[in-house]
């Protein structure tokens, strides 16, 4: 019986002796008085910051021989192990190196990235860094996703991803303007001009006196100007294009981009008189003459010379001869005068009145008597005299002993009331009831 016990004790009483003595009380999840497990970054001593330099250079060494496999995986062991000596940093950043010499450059960026996260005070920070900023244009050069081996794609949402990884642990590092930028160039390459203009306006907005800062601003307009090319008919989308290469002229007016942007307004500038000509052209061939002057004349304010300009001249030339200039002038078929406009006012508020709800038809004329010869009748001009009370009674009745006097015999306000009837006569209600004969008396 004793057996059993035996057996089951020493499993515990190994786990107990090849236990650190701070997780001995951690057996199987518990923890004394309900607390939680607290990790304790406590300093290394002298001991391990030894052994870890002396891994340190055990791993250089394989590396040196160019066993790279042995020289990672001796790396890592030491980056687990001792993950808070000074050599482990070193030994994350030998980790993003051999990856990266190795061809796997994702992986080689997430090295980095845990480098970045655990010692950001370390020496070879700036380094990382830079080293993190070439992987990423790799990838917004057109790096190919792979799957099985096989290109399938390029990664420009991983650039994104890579560039903001940046910008998020190094926000001044001298290449966070430019990660934000290639923020953007990810954005704008992936198909994303909305997302694209919003990155940009965060370089201008976060690193305004950085040299980036100008080509966010182009880059603005070069994005709208790009929708426009490419089938966008909206004219707020061209008028939005050519205000961003304008303000961007304004802030810039030196920059090596601002021929540049100068032809491109002239570009969106030929876009709209190209678009305005169509359109006259469309309503001359329709005989809409009228429309089409219309849009002639807009053709010349918007270009005064030019192909579509001298087009547009001789054709309203033309359309004045073959029917008028009167004919073209917008604006009412004939001018009104003031009778006619004061009738069309009546006939619409006429037709407002009638449409309304509660409209119960139109006003009645009732035939008033009216005086002869067409008098008005006269308001009462003279004052009403003063209203003069009765005296009140001096004395009172009931106080002298004296009874009011007698109430005359009838109501002045109701009718004479009818003499009373006779005994023996039927009363005047039953005057058409006949009246029964009295029996005779026996004798």
């Amino acid at each position: 019986m004793r057996k059993p016990v035996l057996f089951l004790a020493l499993p515990i009483v190994t786990l107990l002796a090849f236990t650190r003595p701070a997780e001995a009380l951690d057996l199987f999840g518990w923890k004394p008085f309900g607390g939680e497990k607290k990790t304790v970054n406590a300093a290394p001593s002298t001991v391990e910051e030894s052994a870890a330099t002396a891994t340190l250079k055990s791993a250089g060494e394989l590396e040196a021989k160019g066993d790279l496999s042995a020289a990672l995986k001796a790396y890592r062991g030491l980056v687990k192990m001792s993950g808070f000596t000074s050599a482990a940093a070193k030994a994350q950043f030998k980790i993003g190196q051999i990856l990266e010499r190795q061809g796997a450059a994702d992986d080689a960026f997430k090295a980095y990235s845990t480098y970045t996260e655990k010692y950001p005070n370390g020496s070879e920070f700036d380094t990382v860094i830079q080293s993190q900023f070439g992987i990423a244009k790799v990838f917004l050069g057109g790096q190919k996703k792979k799957l099985l081996g096989v290109s399938v794609g390029t990664r420009y949402d991983r650039a994104q991803v890579m560039f903001g990884e940046i910008v998020k642990r190094a926000p001044f590092h001298k290449l966070a303007a430019m990660s934000q930028f290639n923020i953007g160039q990810a954005l704008e390459k992936d198909a994303k001009p909305a997302e694209a203009i919003a990155a940009y306006q965060e370089v201008i907005s976060r690193y305004p006196g950085d040299a980036v800062a100008d080509d966010a601003h182009y880059q603005i307009g070069y994005v709208r100007l790009h929708e426009t090319q490419e089938g966008s008919y909206d004219q707020a989308d061209r008028v939005k294009a050519r205000d961003s290469f304008e303000d961007f002229l304004n802030r810039y007016p030196t920059s090596e981009k601002a021929a540049q942007a100068r032809q491109n307004i002239q570009t969106l500038a030929n876009v709209d008189v190209k678009g305005t000509a169509d359109i006259a052209r469309y309503y001359d061939k329709a005989k809409n003459y009228k429309a089409a002057a219309i849009y002639y004349s807009e053709v010349i304010s918007l270009a005064p010379t030019g192909t579509e300009a001298d087009y547009a001249k001789k054709r309203l030339g033309e359309l004045k001869s073959l029917v008028g200039a009167d004919a073209l002038r917008s604006g009412p078929e004939k001018a009104e005068s003031g009778a006619m406009a004061l009738a069309r006012r009546h006939a619409l508020s006429k037709v407002d009145i009638a449409s309304r709800p509660d409209f119960n038809g139109p006003p009645i004329n009732y035939p008033f008597a009216s005086l002869p010869g067409g008098a008005h009748p006269q308001m009462r001009t003279s004052p009403i005299g003063p209203v003069v009370e009765p005296a009140l009674p001096t004395g009172d009745p009931l106080q002298n002993g004296a009874l009011p006097p007698p109430l005359p015999a009838g109501d002045p306000l109701l009718a004479p009331l009818a003499p009373a009837p006779k005994a023996d006569a039927p009363a005047a209600d039953d005057a058409t009831v006949p009246v029964k004969p009295k029996a005779a008396k026996k004798k």
